[in-house]
């Protein structure tokens, strides 16, 4: 697993990468289990209703992860980054997010696609932007997926979740990071 690169971190537990929660676990896989344990828990629930905008896209984390942590919704605060990818800085991801889904909305969110494969490539290229500009210290992933699953119902489509395959999809999202789109294309559209 790819650790993630960050400055000093105030919501890491001291001398650990660990970021502090609600349940004050301290060791990173027990984290990751209780993490997924809480998605699951309230991915059964309602989601929060907006606009696809960055409003509701902040809502939808909040929802998934506020059992978990106490600042799920909001922007990240520190620099951070995969690899030798840094993602945006978190003094401008407000206003590169409000950009996204503006841009976004003047697509019609995607909705009057010809074709499943013109939404597919509409569609990488929003989670491509949305992942550079990456607005939460954790969860992004995550909601990543739960907003393309609500932009494929938007656009009358359905997204088979089960055909995702982790790696093919990450392996794409890294590509994607320098531009190359095809390949989250090409997954995006495999699973509607």
């Amino acid at each position: 697993m790819v650790r993630y690169n960050a400055v000093e971190d105030p919501l890491c537990y001291p001398g650990t990468h660990v970021l502090r929660n609600r349940a004050d676990i301290q060791d990173q896989n027990e984290l990751d289990e209780f993490e997924q344990l809480m998605f699951d828990s309230r991915a059964r629930e309602a989601l929060p209703d907006g606009n696809l905008d960055f409003a509701h896209y902040r809502a939808l984390h909040r929802h998934f992860f506020q059992d978990v942590y106490e600042w799920a919704g909001q922007t990240r605060t520190i620099r951070t980054g995969k690899g030798e990818n840094w993602f945006c800085y978190p003094e401008y991801i407000e206003g590169e997010a409000n950009r996204l889904f503006a841009e976004l909305a003047a697509r019609d969110h995607l909705a009057r696609t010809e074709s499943k494969d013109a939404f597919a490539e509409g569609a990488s290229w929003f989670l491509a932007e949305i992942n550079a500009i990456h607005p939460f210290r954790e969860g992004n992933g995550r909601i990543q997926l739960v907003f393309l699953t609500m932009l494929t119902r938007n656009a009358g489509y359905e997204l088979d979740e089960s055909k995702l395959e982790p790696k093919r999809f990450l392996d794409a999202m890294i590509r994607s990071f320098s531009g190359d789109l095809a390949p989250l294309g090409a997954e995006i559209r495999r699973m509607i």
